[in-house]
Formats: structure tokens, C-alpha cells, sequence
């Protein structure tokens, strides 16, 4: 429809998953490492999570796109599968014959000889399974099965498995515990902030053989906060911006367009929030509220203010306007109401706990949430105090414990510098100087992280958990991987040298404390604090 009047060579808002179209954010980028790895030599499953509407597939596809050509890929969608219907689908996928009726076995067999044959020629294969969250847990331990046919060094088969959040509370039930293990890389996708929604809709435009301009600052700041930065629904606005920009003769789209397309797709969404007569913009509000404290003009405090309290709600060329200058602020003491009024809402503990786990990927239970040490889940939850050096060590995203005005509030903590923190307070992403962070928080705060074994581990042990353990010793201590699944006397090396780092007792036996402790240290699949940027 709007095509041609754009002058667009093809619809820049599609909400087909096209990997061509795939921006690369921060995010994207980490996901396509981190699940990368994950499948690299020795991995068997890797997983990807993330709402509706993040990006998912889209990642997915550009993996694809991406692999070697000794990798032969096979991708199946929406699954609601029996056992059978999982084997029967693989065959298809990768135009393997087997007979009409063909039993559980003969299907395993069928299979089970593609992959050796694979191997032969030098091909390795890899299966991506979306909307993964619908397979039942008897598929599920059916396709961990499958990955059982490995050489000394490789799985012959391995698999990518995408889904929203439920799929990781799926992988916490007890007869999946196997399955989970097995999970040598996983990334849960955020929403996009607002600089890169921005960026996001440009890219789109730009690729699309548009003008980056043609929606201002103002807009796209606009999209980006009522769509909650998803992908899907960034595309479904902007898509019908330009239908209303095209119906009424407009060329750029005009900010009206923009607030009716919003309304228009967004009053179907839980997460609108209907724009309110009358009310100034954040930053202005801000600046007017810092005016009758600091006593500086409106221009001044433009210039002092907005950098510091940069929600991920802040156009970038805005920040590149107003430089921060952050001491004024910090020698003042003064709280924006903004701020005041997040933390006001955010004093449920509880509630804190599960927004600290969906950070993490995981959607957590109700006895997740009450944060019990030495819970059965796949995942422990821990109440600590100590600093924020103690909290970088970690390198994982905690709930921090902020006091103001006497009432208790929690805001979990994603990304941090040496200069900012990054928060997640209720449902706002709010950036500010640590300078300012410190007269909130004195040091309390709850980590999370995940269980990999139940039992100690001794010398002579074999199997997976045995595996595993060596796995992670050798990556938190630089040393080379074992070629046997046996609690040899190598292994018993690492386990010794890894207690007298960490200052436990010295018996070359994984007892409890040895395995809690490689579980918090290692954090392979944990979240990271820290930018791949600030990592490097």
C-alpha cells in the first residue's frame, strides 16, 4: 500500500522473521555468541528464551544463515509432538525414508544411522526446535536420548532449542534434571531499550531503501516506550504509522500518525499504558522538579540533569546534547520524584525475586520466590551483604535491597560500569552514577544461581555428573578438557586445586561445599554484568 509512496524496494516492517533484516544489538549479539559456544566442540543442547515477539526466531534464522558448510541444519516449528511424531518430523526434516507405521525403534535406528553416516563424510548436524516450550517432557527426554550417540569428543547430533520463559521452569522438573545438564550454552533475550529501538527502526528503514529520517526523535522515542521495546510490536506500530501517514497524504509521518498507530495496534496489548492529557515529558518534569531545589535555570539544569538518571527510555541524541555532569546532583542529595515514585512501587520482595529470575531466563515458582537456600530447584537463591566489588567478582545480575525515606524497595541490578548501574525498578530501566546508588543501598542483596549436581562426587565415579564436574573445573581453571566421563586421578587434581583456591578443605573429593561453590564460580550459562565491550 505504502510502498511505492515511500519509495521503499521492499515493506521495511514485515513481522515475518527474516534474518536478513536482523538488527544486531548488544543483546543479539551476545545470544549468537553465547549459543554459538554452547554448541561449539563437546555441547550437546544450547537454548534460547525470551518473550513473544523478542526475536527469537529471527536470531535463530541468522544462526543458520551463519553456519559452516560441514554443518547440516534442520529447523522445526511450533511442535506438539508424540515421541514418534518428534522422530517422524526429524526424518522429514532431513528427507530420511522409513517405513508407514514405523515403530519408536525403527525410527531411532533410521536416525541414529544418518548420523553415523554424517560423521563419516565429516558433517556434523544440528537440529533448531522452536516454540520448544510445547513439547511435553516425555519428548523432551526422547530427544536427549537421541544426542546420546557421541565420539570421544563431539555429540553427532546437536540441538537449539527455542522458547519463551516456561521452557526453562519446564527444564527444573525432576525427570528433565539430565536433560538440563546437558545444556552447554543458554541465552534469555531482553527487549530492546530505547536507543536501540531507535536505532532498530532506522536500521529497518535504511535496509527497506528508506531515509532514516522519515520518523522524528520525538517518534521514535514515542514507539519505543509503548511498545516496551519487542520487536514485533516496534514492527506492527511502525508498519501502521506509515499506512496513516499514506492515508492522509503525509510524507514524513507525522508524530500524530505515529500516536494514532500506537493506539491503534498497542489498546490490544496488556502492556499499553493510554498516553495522559496535559502531562510534560519526562525530562522536563524532571527539570522543572530539580529547578525549585537547585535554584539554577531551566537551561542550566537541561545541561546538569538529564544524563544522570538515564532511563533506557532516553533518545540518544538527547544524551549527546546534554553531557553529564554529575556532581551537582551528588553533592545536592536530591532524589527525583520519578525515582521516588518506581522504588515507591517496588517494595514486594517476592515480586523483586521473580523479576531477578526472568532476568536469569527463568520463570520462577512461588517457592522460588521466597528465596530458600537450600531449595530442590534447579536454581538456589542466597540473602548476602557485601559490596559492589563483591557483586562485579560475581558478574551476574543480583536484587539489590534500596532504603529511602525508610521504606524498603528492590530493583535488580543488570548491567554495571564504572560509572553507572543499570536497574530494573518495577518496570522501568533506569541508569544512574554509582555516586548516586550509594546513599540507597548499604549493601544487601540476593543472588541466584544453578544447581548442577545432588550427590558428592568421588574418585572412581563415571558418568554425565562426572563429565560435567570436569567440565567446569577446567573452565574456571584454564585447563584442558578430560577425554573419559571417569572421576580419575586428573580429576581429583583439578578438585584439589580448585579447593585451595577457593580455601576449603583439601580431600580431592566434590563434596557439597566443593560443588556449591563451582556452581556460583563457574557461571557458564549466567547472565553477564558487564557488556561484551567492557569484558574484552
Amino acid at each position: 500500500m505504502y510502498k511505492q509512496y515511500f519509495g521503499f524496494t521492499e515493506l521495511p516492517f514485515s513481522i515475518v522473521p527474516n534474518s536478513r533484516f536482523l538488527f544486531q544489538s548488544q543483546r543479539h549479539k551476545e545470544a549468537m555468541v553465547r549459543l554459538k559456544a554452547g554448541l561449539g566442540e563437546g555441547g550437546g543442547f544450547a537454548m534460547l528464551t525470551g518473550e513473544v515477539g523478542t526475536g527469537k526466531t529471527t536470531v535463530a534464522r541468522a544462526m543458520l544463515r551463519s553456519l559452516e558448510d560441514n554443518i547440516q541444519a534442520g529447523l522445526i516449528l511450533n511442535p506438539t509432538f508424540s515421541n514418534c511424531e518428534l522422530l517422524e518430523a526429524i526424518c522429514d526434516e532431513f528427507a530420511l525414508n522409513y517405513p508407514q507405521d514405523a515403530s519408536l525403534k525403527q525410527l531411532n535406528q533410521t536416525i541414529y544411522q544418518f548420523l553415523l553416516d554424517s560423521h563419516a563424510n565429516g558433517i556434523q548436524t544440528l537440529l533448531v526446535i522452536d516454540e520448544a516450550q510445547h513439547l511435553s517432557a516425555e519428548v523432551l527426554e526422547q530427544l536427549r536420548l537421541l544426542t546420546n550417540l557421541e565420539t570421544e569428543s563431539q555429540k553427532l547430533l546437536k540441538v537449539l532449542l527455542i522458547g519463551q520463559p516456561e521452557l526453562q521452569q519446564k527444564l527444573q522438573m525432576p525427570q528433565l534434571r539430565q536433560l538440563a545438564q546437558r545444556i552447554t550454552g543458554r541465552y534469555h533475550l531482553l527487549p530492546l531499550n530505547d536507543q536501540e529501538a531507535a536505532q532498530y527502526i532506522r536500521y529497518r528503514l535504511d535496509f527497506a531503501g528508506g531515509e532514516s529520517n522519515m520518523l522524528t526523535n520525538k517518534s521514535l522515542k514515542y514507539i519505543a516506550t509503548q511498545t516496551l521495546g519487542i520487536p514485533r510490536l516496534i514492527n506492527l506500530v511502525c508498519d501502521a504509522a506509515f499506512k496513516q501517514a499514506y492515508s492522509v497524504g503525509e510524507k514524513p509521518v507525522s508524530h500524530a500518525s505515529v500516536q494514532v498507530a500506537c493506539q491503534e495496534v498497542m489498546s490490544f496489548q496488556t502492556s499499553f499504558q493510554p498516553p495522559q492529557a496535559q502531562v510534560s515529558p519526562k525530562p522536563a518534569y524532571l527539570v522543572y522538579a530539580l529547578a525549585s531545589v537547585i535554584g539554577v535555570t531551566i537551561a542550566a539544569l537541561s545541561y546538569v540533569f538529564t544524563p544522570t538518571l538515564i532511563s533506557e527510555h532516553i533518545d540518544a541524541q538527547l544524551a549527546q546534547q546534554f553531557p553529564p555532569k554529575i556532581e551537582t546532583i551528588v553533592e545536592q542529595q536530591v532524589m527525583p520524584e520519578s525515582l521516588k515514585s518506581q522504588l515507591s512501587l517496588s517494595t514486594d520482595l517476592e515480586q523483586g525475586i521473580g523479576e531477578l529470575y526472568k532476568v536469569w531466563g527463568f520463570q520462577p515458582s512461588v517457592l522460588d520466590k521466597l528465596c530458600l537456600k537450600e531449595s530442590e530447584s534447579a536454581v538456589s537463591c542466597e540473602k548476602l551483604n557485601g559490596s559492589l566489588q563483591d557483586i562485579r567478582l560475581g558478574n551476574a545480575p543480583v536484587l539489590l535491597t534500596l532504603k529511602s525515606d525508610g521504606i524498603e524497595s528492590y530493583a535488580v541490578l543488570h548491567r554495571l560500569n564504572e560509572q553507572s548501574a543499570q536497574l530494573l525498578v518495577g518496570n522501568e530501566n533506569i541508569e544512574l552514577p554509582l555516586e548516586f546508588l550509594t546513599p540507597l543501598w548499604k549493601g544487601e542483596y540476593h543472588q541466584i544461581w544453578r544447581h548442577y549436581w545432588n550427590i558428592s562426587l568421588k574418585p572412581g565415579m563415571q558418568g554425565e555428573a562426572v563429565s560435567l564436574l570436569d567440565r567446569h573445573l577446567s573452565h574456571v581453571l584454564g585447563e584442558p578438557l578430560a577425554q573419559s566421563d571417569v572421576y580419575d586421578q586428573v580429576l581429583k587434581e583439578k578438585v584439589k586445586l580448585f579447593q585451595r583456591w577457593q580455601g576449603l578443605s583439601v580431600d580431592g573429593i566434590a563434596g557439597k561445599n566443593t560443588l556449591r561453590r563451582l556452581e556460583k564460580v563457574a557461571r557458564e550459562d549466567a547472565p553477564s554484568l558487564h557488556l561484551a565491550k567492557e569484558q574484552a
